[in-house]
């Protein structure tokens, strides 16, 4: 009996609920907020270019914060980094909780709350990904991303995204409320995971005699690696490519599909059909085709809902092509998240990870910002710009997400790199 089919039926452990639960809980706050922060900034302003801003700016910590989030992940406890991060998001809520209910909320006070968002995500979403290998063995590891990214899916689109459209139909200030209260149950649950989980895996450098490793370790370890620079490359011109799709999408759905506002979170819950699925089938595509088949027939899929999303002519075909393009956004993330925690060394994976993200989520604000751009001139042409690049981009990239993922020894969960 293989490795592979033992981890495949094996439970993934107790910890692993600890580290669920925590994401789950840590999902529901951010999607409560993810859903009441575009509406409320729709009240303030109809400029598709400065909601698109209210969406990059959650992303430009990844940039200029990255980096230093990785190293924070793999110097201090990892449990204690995501508890800080989530006491981070959580006061951030309160904030612009109080700024709306005393009626001095603003456009401004929304954009600094995104950042100070998206720096807990850097810290939060970064330990995470690190914590995973460090609570189920490598053989699990597509199924422990599959499982994660289920629970955010589900959490984000039929929890918390239909409740944050309601919150907000009674009063402005009520979902951010219910945000900041749904980052306490991470924090405890965090530093509830057992001592594996606070450190990177592998000899600790006291014991092989040798120097912690360096931010300098992590980029030359990544430049040297042909594989997951190419890989790096590719996935920031399909992230930048989403990006500029999705930066107004609360105001096609609003204006271009007729959608009121306290829908909304009814319509994200729809698309969020096809993205639980697709998390949910990607670790068995995974073992019966391998990583390199299912990534490359999930952004070609990808390029067909975004093509499908820029001529739907109604809400529910619209739901429907979105749906589609999530669903193969949420089937590439588990083999592409599963192949960097076995082919990244343990002691640098944080900073690595760090690294990938400023290079790749970097760039989406930037995209983020031209989508809403371009944007003004019509709120459907973003999603058939982005399904030609995805198309483009993905055809190029053909040989090396099948024939370099085999040779890079990533096809196969049960695989090592050597």
């Amino acid at each position: 009996m293989t490795s592979r089919g033992v981890g495949a039926r094996r439970g993934l452990g107790r910890d692993f609920g600890k580290l669920w639960t925590a994401a789950a809980f840590s999902n529901l706050a951010d999607g409560v907020g993810r859903t009441a922060v575009p509406l409320i900034a729709a009240t303030l302003t109809r400029d598709p270019l400065l909601i698109s801003l209210l969406g990059a700016l959650a992303f430009v910590p990844w940039l200029v914060f990255g980096l230093p989030a990785g190293m924070i992940v793999d110097r201090f406890d990892r449990r204690y980094v995501m508890a800080v991060a989530n006491a981070l998001r959580g006061l951030a809520a309160v904030g612009l909780a109080l700024l709306t209910a005393f009626g001095r909320l603003d456009i401004t006070a929304l954009l600094m709350g995104a950042i100070v968002f998206g720096l807990g995500e850097t810290l939060f979403d970064n330990a995470t990904n690190a914590v995973i290998p460090g609570v189920v063995s490598r053989d699990q590891l597509d199924r422990a991303n599959g499982r994660i990214q289920a629970a955010q899916i589900t959490i984000d689109n039929f929890v918390a995204t239909p409740i944050g459209g309601l919150l907000y139909a009674v009063a402005l200030a009520l979902p951010l409320w219910v945000g900041a209260a749904g980052y306490l149950v991470p924090i405890v649950l965090a530093v509830l995971l057992p001592v594996a989980a606070a450190r990177s895996t592998g000899v600790p450098p006291a014991a092989s005699g040798r120097a912690a490793p360096s931010a300098r370790d992590a980029v030359i370890f990544l430049w040297r690696h042909r594989y997951l620079r190419a890989m790096v490359a590719f996935t920031a011109v399909i992230g930048s490519a989403l990006s500029f799709a999705q930066a107004v999408t609360v105001l096609y759905f609003l204006e271009e599909q007729s959608v009121q506002p306290a829908a909304f979170g009814f319509v994200t819950a729809g698309i969020g059909v096809g993205a639980l699925a697709g998390s949910l089938i990607a670790s068995p595509l995974v073992r019966r085709f391998g990583r390199g088949p299912v990534m490359l027939g999930a952004n070609l899929v990808c390029a067909g809902g975004l093509g499908l999303t820029a001529v739907a002519p109604g809400v529910w075909s619209a739901m429907a092509s979105y749906a589609v393009f999530a669903l193969a956004v949420a089937i590439w993330n588990v083999p592409w998240g599963a192949l960097r925690q076995q082919i990244v060394p343990g002691v640098l994976f944080g900073r690595v990870l760090g690294i990938i993200r400023m290079l790749t989520w970097g760039l989406f604000p930037i995209a983020t910002v031209l989508g809403g751009w371009v944007s003004r001139i019509d709120l459907r042409l973003p999603f058939a710009i982005a399904a030609a690049v995805v198309l483009v981009a993905t055809l190029a990239a053909a040989p090396l997400l099948i024939s370099g993922t085999r040779k890079a020894g990533a096809d196969l969960p049960g695989r090592a790199q050597g």
